[in-house]
């Protein structure tokens, strides 16, 4: 019990301050003056076999996180380690063999499968490429595949636009599974699927994490879906995680006043519960020019002056649970003066 226990709690990734800035050219000579900080100094880790879930609004970095960690973008600084290897600074041939391990499903099924090759052919050539299995095994290996993801063998023959919005969601996770992977990227696999169908894909992203020891960092904005497949939810904003902890504990009692904003536009199904509004400002902050002292300032209601200019980082609170506020600060005095209502829209 306690091997397993070690087991699951070892960090299979990790990712260290990392940053992804893309420059904007602007100017006469087309100069790079400004970046976009889509992810600017994130730090966290995922167990071996948990499923860790990311949320955050359109635009704060979700994605290109998740591609940075499997170095489908290269980032501007920082490290990411996969069972203690760095991915950033392997040679090609060597990410090339560490790929086999760390796969994405991407978020339209649609547009991530080549409409003009079938099913078992997209399944094949992944296969081929890798080496994974001899030619004379490979269409057993397809059809094990198909039948894995609840999809049958003829299926192997058709083209993608034959299949409706959660078959290509299934194609796309048979896919990524065809490398016999450790770890997936789901990034917000389930967001263009009805609601029905959403059900039966996240059944079996949690199936197969169980069949096939998985690990997941699940992206996605929808709060109800992360709580029912995640053991751990992170909260990004601006490109910066801002709470990060079990997921029952930040449902509830979420200690950012980003978070609370969050859990409170979530809808839920009760249509007798009162849901108290949220109170923070509606204008985002452009990732060109992120506000200076807490990124939230702008919008925070619980807003004081030293947030304008100091920096909060990202420390444990309570057990499992960590959180970038200046109020969970032990070092921040607690008589600090609440900024005037001009100071929270500057």
């Amino acid at each position: 019990m306690n091997t397993d226990r070690a087991r699951v709690n070892a960090p299979l990734v990790e990712v260290r301050d990392v940053k992804k800035w893309f420059p904007v050219n602007s100017g006469f000579f087309g100069r790079a003056t400004e970046s976009v900080r889509a992810v600017n100094g994130v730090t966290f880790c995922i167990r071996r076999g948990e499923v860790l879930g990311l949320v955050g609004e359109s635009g704060c970095g979700k994605s290109t996180l998740g591609r940075v960690i499997l170095h489908l973008l290269t980032p501007t600084s920082g490290n990411v380690l996969f069972e203690g290897r760095d991915v950033v600074h392997l040679s090609r041939s060597d990410l090339r063999g560490m790929r086999r391990h760390m796969q994405m499903v991407f978020q339209d099924p649609f547009s991530s499968l080549n409409p003009r090759m079938t099913v078992g052919s997209t399944l094949r050539e992944v296969l081929h490429v890798h080496d994974i299995v001899p030619k004379e095994e490979m269409g057993d290996k397809i059809n094990a595949l198909l039948r894995m993801v609840g999809l049958n063998d003829f299926h192997a023959r058709r083209y993608p636009h034959e299949f409706s919005s959660g078959q290509r969601q299934r194609i796309g996770i048979a896919r990524a599974l065809a490398l016999e992977p450790r770890f997936l990227v789901c990034d917000e696999p389930v967001s263009a699927l009805d609601v029905s169908i959403q059900a039966q894909i996240l059944n079996l992203l949690a199936e197969l994490r169980e069949a096939l020891d998985l690990t997941y960092l699940f992206i996605s904005h929808d709060l109800s879906v992360v709580r029912h497949i995640s053991d751990r939810i992170a909260v990004m904003y601006l490109g910066r995680l801002v709470e990060i902890g079990d997921v029952e504990a930040v449902h509830r009692d979420p200690l950012h006043p980003y978070s609370r904003a969050l859990m409170a536009a979530a809808p839920v199904p009760d249509p007798e519960q009162k849901r108290s509004p949220s109170t923070i400002g509606c204008e985002v902050p452009s990732p060109v020019n992120i506000p200076t002292g807490c990124p939230f300032h702008t919008r925070c209601p619980d807003v004081f002056e030293d947030c304008r200019h100091v920096t909060p980082v990202l420390a444990e609170y309570r057990e499992q649970h960590a959180v970038s506020c200046l109020k969970y600060d032990p070092c921040w005095p607690k008589n600090a003066r609440p900024a005037t209502n001009a100071s929270v829209t500057n």
